[in-house]
């Protein structure tokens, strides 16, 4: 028997948390928790999915609801395109497989918005079917156990630790492994203040043998962040304020925003007003947005047929809005207190 395998679910089986997916053989639920956790904390990702399970518990509810509704319950996770996928991808389930997920990896991986990690999850989790999971957490773990000193964004490391944990999993209840080593990743081996002293693989391990822990894993190389400088003009007509719909593909799509234009050097009318300049931070981009308060809409948007008339209650609650916009409303509203 492994002394990985037997180690890490030894460590889980005392020191594993009690969360609601856990508990649960339902692949919705196991899905829709997936889904959330993606680019998202633990803390931060729960009341997201007590709220959808709240709204829509079963797969059918969900592929019944309008995309904004789903929308309005996703804001502030961010990667929107994550929510438009999983509604994507319960209509698939409920006009294909009759409203119940397909059993095998191999099925789900077919799925619109499911990779190999989430049909990983959902087919060992909900279907134990023996494949292994593999995410940052793992491949932090294991790039670390083995002491492999080439970067994880390469086809050939990934899948050497592919290959390892796939064979450390066999013999084992694939669920237990899978939240094991998981939960190894993310509780003792983390990217920062490593628990090396609590880890039970540490006599074995071989970055901790070599010094290495603060180096390993790396990446050849960075994502490429582009910069953009966008204006939004608040233009409000008593309790009404002027919005558009994002309809055009991109991370923000279906969501709802002041008007826009992307411009370092945006001519503004002379009686507009700045509100603030704000920093927004996307994996691909690094965004500098002015807010300008304007009496009206300027002449080259307002020919924009996209653009109309909402109650400022009903922005972010009837028209599901993203963070800059958020950003942008609560600066707005402060100026307005004080």
């Amino acid at each position: 028997m492994s002394f990985f395998s037997n180690e890490i679910i030894g460590w889980y089986s005392e020191n594993g948390r009690s969360l609601p997916w856990r508990e649960t053989k339902d692949p919705y639920r196991i899905w829709l928790s997936e889904i959330i956790l993606q680019q998202t904390r633990v803390s931060q990702g729960l009341p997201y999915y007590e709220k959808f399970i709240k709204h829509y518990p079963d797969l059918n509810g969900f592929a019944n609801a309008e995309e904004t509704d789903i929308l309005k319950l996703w804001q502030g996770l961010g990667y929107y395109s994550r929510a438009r996928n999983m509604h994507k991808c319960a209509r698939l389930v409920q006009r294909d497989f009759g409203g119940f997920f397909p059993s095998t990896y191999a099925q789900l991986l077919q799925l619109p918005g499911i990779g190999p990690y989430t049909a990983a999850a959902i087919a060992s989790f909900a279907f134990e079917e023996s494949v292994a999971v593999v995410d940052g957490n793992v491949i932090r773990l294991v790039s670390r156990y083995l002491g492999i000193q080439e970067p994880v964004n390469k086809g050939a490391t990934l899948r050497s630790i592919n290959t390892y944990v796939q064979e450390e999993i066999q013999g084992f209840k694939p669920d237990l492994f899978n939240q094991a080593i998981m939960e190894m990743g993310s509780q003792i081996c983390t990217p920062k203040l490593t628990k090396c002293d609590s880890c039970v693989l540490a006599m074995n391990c071989q970055a901790k043998k070599e010094g290495l822990v603060n180096r390993i894993p790396f990446k050849s190389t960075r994502t490429k962040v582009s910069q953009k400088y966008f204006n939004y003009y608040l233009s409000q007509n008593q309790d009404q304020l002027s919005l558009v719909h994002r309809n055009s593909k991109g991370i923000w799509q279906n969501l709802y925003e002041f008007p826009m234009e992307e411009s370092v050097n945006s001519k503004v009318e002379s009686n507009a007003t700045l509100i603030g300049t704000f920093q927004h931070q996307l994996s691909h981009q690094r965004i500098e947005a002015k807010l300008w308060k304007v009496n009206k809409i300027p002449s080259r948007l307002s020919q924009n047929k996209g653009i109309f008339e909402v109650a400022l209650g009903e922005i972010g609650s009837a028209y599901p809005t993203h963070q800059l916009m958020n950003k942008m409303i609560k600066a707005w509203q402060e100026q307005l207190t004080k």
